[in-house]
């Protein structure tokens, strides 16, 4: 008889193994900047607070986006660091191996007067996810415009990921 690996045991390897085969290395948790916690685990749901698009410990894009400075391109770049930001702390938080999947993804974008591109914005997002996770990075999702975010961010990500 075959043996059989438990599918999260599976996706455990396939994050390590993707994240290698796309040459993206994680970086290192964000630590809270006030009075919050980066994550909260209620039963099977694992909530993480807002990830900005942090790196290097810096926002790797200020401004608003469509304002003829920031580009969708640059914003949706913006989003992937966001959702790298996340796994970073998922893998912190509970490990990878304890990912069952991404359920919600709520984009906040930074965005210029009459900008309605906030989706294409926040598929850097969902796209990397998928990218990584396969059905598994799969998710509802909100993208908002925002008149402006913390640290004059272009993009703030929030993310729930349901954990065993």
């Amino acid at each position: 008889m075959a043996a059989r690996f438990h599918p999260l045991y599976t996706l455990h390897m396939r994050i390590e193994d993707r994240l290698a085969e796309l040459g993206l290395t994680l970086p290192p948790p964000a630590k809270p900047a006030g009075n919050y916690l980066p994550w909260v685990r209620s039963g099977n749901l694992l909530f993480l607070a807002g990830q900005l698009p942090l790196l290097d410990g810096k926002v790797m894009l200020t401004g608003k986006v469509g304002d003829g400075e920031n580009t969708v391109e640059q914003g949706a770049e913006a989003a992937r660091q966001c959702a790298l930001n996340a796994l970073a702390l998922v893998q912190d938080a509970v490990g990878f191996e304890n990912l069952v999947r991404v359920v919600r993804l709520g984009a906040f974008v930074n965005s210029a007067p009459a900008f309605t591109a906030q989706p294409r914005v926040a598929n850097g997002a969902s796209d990397l996810l998928v990218e990584i996770l396969g059905e598994a990075g799969k998710h509802v999702r909100t993208a908002v415009g925002a008149n402006e975010l913390p640290l004059d961010a272009a993009v703030e990500i929030d993310f729930v990921f349901e954990v065993r």
